[in-house]
């Protein structure tokens, strides 16, 4: 090679290296629903098997201090769409219709990652906006929505109808008819909640979910946009109504490999939704890997709170909360701290455990990393990928979590580094402070002897909530 084409070939070659380097991850996000942190296999669970989460695991990133947007589904939810905590974002608990709506001026990570070029789906369970609202999916940043709009309809895991964009979609699920007054009184015939009857069980919700986001990768993959597949899966979360109505909650087709254990039913269907969506985020990865995109694509899994004692379920058989103290509906560590595991091979170090503090808020500024976009004004959102990408020293750190809860009297909490304070009720109750480095199950309350935490933990919770109108504490 002559000297004089020497620059352009090394201008060529810096021009691809920096386009290469640029390119624009595909995106998966699973989440669970009610899973603990002690569910999995790689997370210390000994009865329930999990093999390839556990491989995930294995191959990619733990964070063992990864934390949910809230201690119940939709303000969880809500968190990690638009970057803000619960002190700030516009819902804040399960509530009414009108406090349950995402309103236009919510920008999601859909939206954000959308004005980049991405195809976007959301496949499962979504629980912010329902037909004809200014939350409805498709108006969030969803180019295609299969599934629940509602969270009771998602109690359902043999529902009437699903939702496909704004279209209803019959299903061949016949509802129980010994239960119809029941049906009635409750509205579940409008919204699609209930139960099937035994014989009327035809379509499983969440095989259709798994199908479903099978088919829209594989498309995907003729695609020369890259794409953001939200999956908010609907299991392990028990059918309540289905408990009111026959005593069992955990609906799944089979107990699987369970069947024959001397367990309670419900246990045994606890267990086999668990290994149930264990094999079917095993089939995601390896279709990824048959198409060539599994280096191509970030997945990250978690749960949008802690285990549930519903459905008969018995969650101390399972011991789900592992070493942590309470589970969904609690701002202890055992409501809001999550399993989570991310998987990107080529990128993430596999076998890679993180003790970074991070949570919902985070995966909006995580995306805008990855994908070019610029993080709105208003959230409470730091990137991980520093973390994700072996890079701690290039890690921020948030000052401090928070949370607020309008359940059971109402609760908050802040975590800020080593420590965590509760206080119950909200604004005027008594606090509790632990040290979780020495005290991870929060058994022993700090607050007398530590006043300068006690004043710390106060500023911060006075800090971490914006008042607003639809959230007020009941009295």
């Amino acid at each position: 090679m002559s000297l004089r084409k020497l620059p352009i070939f090394l201008l060529f070659i810096s021009v691809y290296f920096l386009s290469f380097s640029q390119e624009k991850p595909n995106l998966i996000f699973i989440l669970a629903d009610d899973l603990g942190y002690g569910d999995l296999g790689c997370f210390g669970q000994e009865k329930i098997v999990t093999p390839r989460l556990d491989q995930m695991a294995a191959e990619g990133m733990k964070f063992t201090q990864f934390y949910a947007g809230s201690t119940v589904c939709a303000p969880s939810r809500c968190v990690l769409m638009t970057g803000q905590d619960t002190g700030h974002c516009r819902i804040r608990g399960n509530g009414p219709e009108e406090a349950q709506t995402l309103q236009p001026e919510d920008i999601t990570v859909a939206e954000l990652l959308k004005g980049q070029g991405y195809n976007t789906a959301l496949i499962g369970k979504w629980g912010l906006g329902e037909l004809g609202s200014t939350g409805h999916p498709n108006k969030k940043g969803f180019d295609y929505f299969y599934g629940y709009l509602n969270q009771r309809h998602a109690h359902n895991y043999y529902p009437p109808f699903l939702v496909r964009d704004s279209t209803v979609v019959p299903l061949t699920n016949r509802p129980d008819p010994r239960w119809d007054s029941m049906r009635i009184e409750r509205g579940w015939e409008k919204n699609g909640a209930g139960f099937a009857e035994p014989d009327g069980r035809l379509a499983y919700s969440h095989d259709l979910f798994v199908e479903e986001s099978l088919k829209w990768v594989r498309e995907q993959s003729e695609s020369e946009n890259p794409f953001f597949l939200y999956l908010p899966l609907t299991i392990p979360h028990a059918n309540n109504e289905g408990t009111r109505g026959t005593g069992n909650g955990q609906e799944v087709p089979d107990y699987g490999i369970y069947e024959t254990e001397s367990w309670p039913e419900p246990n045994k269907g606890q267990a086999a939704m668990i290994t149930r969506m264990d094999r079917d985020i095993g089939s995601l990865l390896d279709l990824l890997s048959e198409l060539n995109l599994d280096k191509e694509t970030l997945v990250f899994f978690t749960s949008d709170n802690g285990h549930h004692k519903e459905g008969g379920n018995d969650p101390e058989f399972f011991d789900a909360n592992g070493p942590l103290r309470g589970m969904k509906r609690d701002l202890t560590e055992g409501g809001i701290r999550v399993p989570t595991i991310a998987f990107w091979p080529g990128k993430i170090e596999a076998g890679s455990v993180t003790d970074h503090i991070a949570g919902f808020t985070d995966w909006m500024a995580t995306t805008c990393d990855l994908s070019g976009a610029t993080l709105p004004e208003g959230t409470q959102s730091i990137s991980f990928l520093p973390t994700l990408l072996g890079n701690p020293d290039e890690q921020k750190e948030h000052e401090f979590l928070y949370w607020e809860f309008y359940e059971r009297g109402s609760k908050q909490a802040v975590r800020f580094g080593d420590w965590k304070a509760i206080r119950k009720p909200m604004f005027d109750g008594k606090l509790e402070l632990y040290n979780l480095s020495e005290d991870l199950g929060e058994e022993n309350n700090l607050a007398d002897s530590n006043p300068e935490k006690v004043a710390q933990a106060i500023q911060y919770l006075e800090e971490g909530h914006v008042p607003n109108p639809l959230w007020k504490i009941k009295k």
